[in-house]
């Protein structure tokens, strides 16, 4: 393993000096032989004192019975900012400085480290650092690295800390968190979720209720209208205990960013937000979830569950293959459900595209999603300055008209199709969730 420990800055300026001194005799005109035999004798005890020094600094470290515990999230979050905090002890009554390096993973982006330390025996010395996430996943902590000040301050020793401990980064869960709380306050229209008139509109019995000014007459229960002697009304909810299944694509197009900000900006990071945001939606609204990739070894997954099934899961190099996913979904799946299909559409998928959704289509009510790229959209409104803005405009506008031609073709006649710049994918499916069950359509 090698000596974990290197020369203090003060011993360097001791040898220097003693370098110094030396230098200084000849030039005064001391003989050549009791220089040198000077500067032999005060090597070695320069030696043995350094050699006592990390041998005794080592074993009252030892003794000291140092420890570390880290005070860690149970979850980290994508691009969430988090304060992980450390608890050193040490027994005994030396005082010790030191530098600690907590061994963070190269996915988090740490801030305060390292840390300047003095520990104090039989008591607890706390410190924090900040750290930020920046790819989903498990990520591992290993011992921190101490470099520890020995006691005659000759030596920068170096000792571990701290045991292994991992923990899962999942997708941001902040657009999840400021619907619920714009749910409860009934304000879903500031964040752009389009809101119904929830009175007597869907088809599954709710309860009886008093008739109030406003409510449909034909929904008054006659037989209780005349047992309590006014107005009864039968309120009905939208329908319960439907399926909603997402097939996620997690093919090479999903691996795009849209910014030039790294942290929870491709594609598939937005896709994920979308599905956490539009999965709770359906289970408050007592609804089955499920979620099935293809472009990656797929797999079928209430919101934990699915989270914790899918919180790993990155974009690959594959090509997407629309038709085998279509294939196993309805293999998987055979209860009639309501399959969002979330992709990064081309063009050029149209013809395999469209042949997965007609299989999907003979058993199930199918959404197609798609995620349209921002970059094209800032081409087309670029200022027209100079020749090579114009054909960048002529290209962007020839490449988006031909998309959206393709992308309406696959349209059946029900028309469910959402296409949505990466950052809107969440609120556009929950309105077009929302309108599917007040229409009644699954």
């Amino acid at each position: 393993m090698g000596l974990r420990a290197i020369p203090s800055r003060l011993s360097i300026a001791i040898v220097a000096a003693l370098v110094v001194a030396a230098m200084a005799a000849l030039i005064a005109g001391v003989s050549i032989d009791v220089v040198t035999r000077s500067a032999a004798v005060l090597a070695a005890l320069m030696f043995l004192v350094m050699l006592m020094d990390f041998v005794t600094t080592k074993r009252a470290w030892r003794e000291s019975k140092p420890g570390m515990k880290r005070g860690l999230p149970a979850a980290f979050a994508i691009g969430v900012q988090r304060p992980v905090t450390l608890s050193i002890t040490v027994k005994g009554a030396r005082t010790w400085h030191c530098s600690l390096y907590d061994h963070a993973p190269a996915s988090l982006t740490t801030e305060g480290l390292p840390l300047q330390l003095t520990l104090r025996g039989g008591t607890a010395t706390d410190a924090t650092y900040l750290v930020l996430p920046t790819v989903r996943g498990t990520v591992q902590f290993a011992p921190a690295d101490v470099r520890l000040r020995s006691r005659l301050g000759l030596w920068e020793i170096f000792e571990r800390l701290g045991n292994v401990e991992a923990r899962r980064v999942f997708p941001d869960f902040a657009q999840v968190a400021r619907y619920a709380w714009l749910a409860g306050d009934r304000r879903l229209q500031e964040i752009g979720i389009k809101t119904y008139q929830q009175r007597g509109e869907g088809t599954d019995f709710k309860q009886l209720k008093e008739y109030h000014t406003g409510d449909p007459v034909r929904h008054i229960d006659w037989r209780a209208t005349l047992r309590q002697s006014k107005p009864i009304i039968r309120e009905f909810q939208d329908e319960r205990d439907q399926c909603v299944m997402l097939l996620v694509d997690c093919g090479r197009r999903m691996r795009a960013h849209d910014t030039d900000s790294k942290i929870g900006t491709t594609h598939f990071d937005q896709v994920m937000n979308a599905v956490m945001l539009l999965s709770y939606v359906a289970l408050q609204r007592g609804d089955a979830v499920g979620a099935m990739t293809f472009g990656t070894p797929p797999g079928k997954h209430a919101l934990h569950g699915m989270m914790a099934e899918l919180f790993g899961v990155q974009p690959t190099l594959n090509y997407s293959d629309y038709v085998l996913a279509a294939q196993q979904l309805l293999r998987k799946q055979r209860r009639r459900a309501l399959v969002i299909v979330i992709t990064n559409f081309r063009d050029e998928d149209a013809s395999e595209l469209g042949h997965a959704l007609r299989l999907l289509r003979s058993r199930h009510l199918v959404l197609v999603a798609s995620l349209r790229e921002r970059i094209v959209g800032e081409l087309m409104m670029q200022p027209l300055v100079t020749s090579e803005s114009a054909v960048e405009i002529a290209s962007a506008q020839l490449y988006e008209q031909a998309r959206r031609d393709a992308f309406n073709r696959l349209a059946d006649r029900d028309g469910l199709l959402v296409d949505a710049e990466p950052d809107q994918l969440g609120i556009a499916l929950v309105n077009r969730y929302h309108a599917v069950k007040r229409a009644g359509k699954i």
